[in-house]
């Protein structure tokens, strides 16, 4: 990465997970082992005024220099998601459209999902050459498209090797410019269209069936999931229940961790609620999706190659910043 080039860093939160990137960002800024700034695009989706307001307490200014920006400011014209089955949020299509909203200029960037937690130094990430690949993952729990859990049970179908490996969407390092070149928004999503009742996991679905076979596989330990027992992980990811719950039946040092960096933060008297709450959140993003669709019954590639043009105000200085 050229040493002119910001460390630019994309999540995506709603408000009952806010709490969640406050612990993220707080063992991030933690774990730096030299001063640094990132360029923080941070996707609202619905966090409340009161709850922003104690995230901004949250983060520090002097490590994340945030550009607020909603769902929509962040998807190209006439661009309408996809109504997959599942339970998850319509925000995890958000990540397909990342290359669109970010400063073009960028040749990487980073993305994490908000139920993570920085054990080490995550900068080094900046630095992996990506080479003719244009995206850089983890891979997943169920490692490939062939497994009886968390595999694709079309796979066949869609040309694959039972082997073929598959990746976790939870952290990804993009090369935003083969990504526009490649159009992989636009394929992703016609990808999960056509597929849609195979699509357990959508957004990582549709990544990994047109990108299969052409990304970089890295070092397992940059998202480790909660169900293991890593000694030395870079980032721990809280796949399945959140430690903000009850109900939480994953490694419990790694849990302990998440409290040590959500005490830094407001949330410091926050205890662990009943994992009931958790399903009547799945059910309502489920309808969420539902009524998203019925209002949105247009071409969902309208206007997909051109490059949105976002306005994102900066926590420091105030000034909008333009994309």
């Amino acid at each position: 990465m050229p040493s002119n080039q910001k460390l630019a860093l994309v999540t995506i939160c709603d408000n009952r997970f806010a709490l969640l990137l406050a612990s993220l960002l707080k063992s991030i800024e933690v774990k730096l082992t030299s001063p640094t700034q990132f360029d923080l695009y941070l996707v609202n989706d619905g966090i409340r005024s009161v709850t922003k307001n104690k995230l901004l307490r949250a983060i520090n200014p002097a490590v994340f220099r945030v550009h607020w920006l909603t769902i929509d400011e962040t998807l190209p014209p006439g661009v309408v998601l996809p109504m997959d089955r599942s339970t998850f949020p319509r925000n995890v299509f958000v990540r397909l459209f990342i290359p669109y909203f970010i400063p073009q200029e960028l040749t990487k960037v980073v993305y994490l999902d908000v139920d993570m937690i920085a054990h080490q130094d995550i900068t080094p990430l900046w630095s992996i050459d990506l080479g003719d690949k244009l995206l850089g993952a983890v891979i997943d729990r169920a490692e490939v498209v062939g497994s009886s859990w968390g595999g694709y049970r079309n796979y066949q179908e869609l040309g694959l090797a039972a082997d073929t490996k598959i990746f976790n969407s939870g952290l990804l390092l993009i090369n935003p410019v083969a990504w526009r070149e490649q159009n992989i928004a636009e394929r992703v999503i016609s990808c999960i269209e056509e597929n849609v009742k195979y699509a357990v996991f959508p957004d990582q679905y549709g990544l990994n069936v047109v990108l299969a076979n052409q990304w970089l596989e890295l070092d397992r330990r940059w998202n480790c999931y909660a169900q293991y027992d890593e000694p030395n992980p870079y980032i721990i990811h809280f796949t399945g229940i959140k430690p903000i719950y009850t109900s939480y039946d994953s490694n419990k040092d790694y849990q302990e961790e998440f409290y040590h960096y959500l005490r830094m933060t407001p949330w410091d008297q926050y205890n662990p609620i009943g994992g009931w709450r958790r399903q009547v959140l799945k059910q309502t993003q489920k309808m969420s999706k539902l009524w998203y669709r019925l209002m949105h019954r247009i071409n969902p590639f309208k206007g997909l190659s051109r490059t949105a043009s976002v306005e994102t105000s900066s926590t420091q200085t105030g000034t909008l910043v333009k994309l």
